[in-house]
């Protein structure tokens, strides 16, 4: 019996990928470890979103190889699609294989290929939270991004499938995140229904509608891809589509989107977007990904995007340092804004946003939250309200792995104290 370590870095379609390889490795018989000192093999599932992912990738196989030097290793992912050889070359590398096919992942390690498989993922290790991946790929081709020559076109899965994958996940998970590369852009590559075209909102309709028993909660999505289907479910069913969009900005300067080839939406556009929804949602959670220091971003750029961030119901924000990718074509667009620039205005993003996180979660308090039970550790219980806001309680007073609770506070956090049914 072969024992794998598998391990991920990445997003949230790296991490669901990761777990349909791990579901065939054990489907082919082999035993997936937490320790890499007990492996023979090891699956890395790469990123190549930025150079700092990159590099800790590489350490990571090297480090594997000095503490085991006979163990085999699979580089898979978005930076193995892309790999010159360098990742090939690595100690200990038997195999570098593109995407996040399992069969390529069981014929390098020689382990037997199942005869008869679904393709469905059963089951998540998470536990009480799962991803399902509604598609994959991208048709867009922001300048600042390798991903749409890592993954390829937007692929579509059929809805059909994501159903019966949902109503598996859901007999042991009790919140289900769609995600993708570009999940807003679902149905788009011609999945037809009987009675038009499919979308990311009529697909979230028939699994609220066919998966009763879980909470559904969007992965990044851009905003102005945010129907009224949409809306409609997070405002008339938060218990069922949490309301909580995670819409990429990137910038709030109208010139550095459209260096950026994110010519889909302006700054105006996006606040429109964002404005309306927010009215709508009595609990809304907004997130945001912005990339600071882009290839001639002034002071006057940064100044539009911290005046966004300010004015709009941000409850996080990632805030990412421009990486140049070898294959993406902003590396062509200038110099690059001098690094103590760039934390400079990072940090000045990040203190902004954290300050308005402590105001949205102050809100929260004493109001009621639908809760999913996250892990129990060091006596406290952890878990997720449907705002994206972490909560802590004693081990004993956490009821069920969901439930309806009242927010309260203290120095250490959101606290949640269950309400009777």
């Amino acid at each position: 019996m072969t024992r794998v370590y598998l391990h991920t870095f990445g997003c949230k379609a790296n991490q669901y990928d990761s777990e349909v390889v791990r579901q065939a490795l054990e489907q082919a018989g082999a035993t997936v470890v937490d320790d890499p000192a007990l492996a023979e093999a090891a699956v890395v599932n790469s990123c190549t979103v930025t150079h700092v992912g990159e590099a800790k990738m590489r350490g990571l196989v090297r480090r594997l190889a000095r503490r085991r030097p006979d163990i085999r290793t699979v580089v898979m992912g978005c930076a193995a699609a892309v790999d010159d050889g360098t990742l090939a070359a690595l100690p200990g590398v038997v195999a570098v294989r593109g995407g996040a096919e399992p069969d390529a992942v069981l014929e390098a390690l020689r382990l037997p290929i199942p005869a008869v498989r679904d393709g469905l993922l059963r089951r998540f290790a998470r536990g009480t939270r799962a991803w399902l991946k509604i598609q994959d790929g991208c048709d867009e081709h922001c300048t600042f991004c390798a991903t749409v020559v890592a993954r390829g076109r937007n692929r579509s899965r059929p809805v059909e499938d994501l159903v019966a994958e949902a109503r598996l996940l859901a007999r042991y998970a009790e919140e289900i995140v769609l995600t993708g590369v570009h999940i807003g852009a679902y149905g788009n590559d011609g999945s037809d229904g009987s009675d038009g075209r499919w979308s990311l909102g009529r697909l979230a309709e028939h699994l609220v509608r066919d998966v009763p028993t879980v909470r559904f909660r969007l992965s990044s999505v851009e905003a102005t891809e945010v129907d009224e289907r949409l809306a409609d479910l997070m405002a008339a069913h938060p218990h069922r589509l949490a309301p909580h969009l995670h819409a990429p900005l990137q910038s709030g300067s109208d010139r550095v989107l459209r260096r950026m080839g994110r010519h889909w939406y302006t700054a105006g556009e996006y606040r429109r977007r964002v404005e309306t929804l927010a009215a709508r949602l009595p609990v809304f959670a907004l997130g945001a990904d912005v990339i600071v220091g882009f290839p001639g971003e002034t002071q006057a750029d940064h100044a539009a995007t911290r005046a966004l961030l300010e004015e709009l119901p941000f409850t996080y924000v990632h805030v990412f340092p421009y990486s140049e990718r070898p294959d993406a074509p902003a590396r062509r667009l200038g110099a690059a804004v001098e690094p103590a620039v760039v934390r400079e205005r990072s940090a000045d993003l990040r203190a902004l946003v954290e300050a308005k996180g402590r105001t949205h979660a102050a809100a929260r308090v004493g109001g009621a939250a639908d809760v999913v039970l996250l892990n129990r550790r060091a006596g406290r219980a952890e878990g997720l309200t449907e705002d994206y806001l972490s909560v802590s309680m004693p081990v004993d007073a956490s009821p069920a792995p969901r439930f309806r609770a009242r927010l309260g506070g203290n120095a250490g956090g959101l606290t949640a104290r269950p309400i009777a049914a």
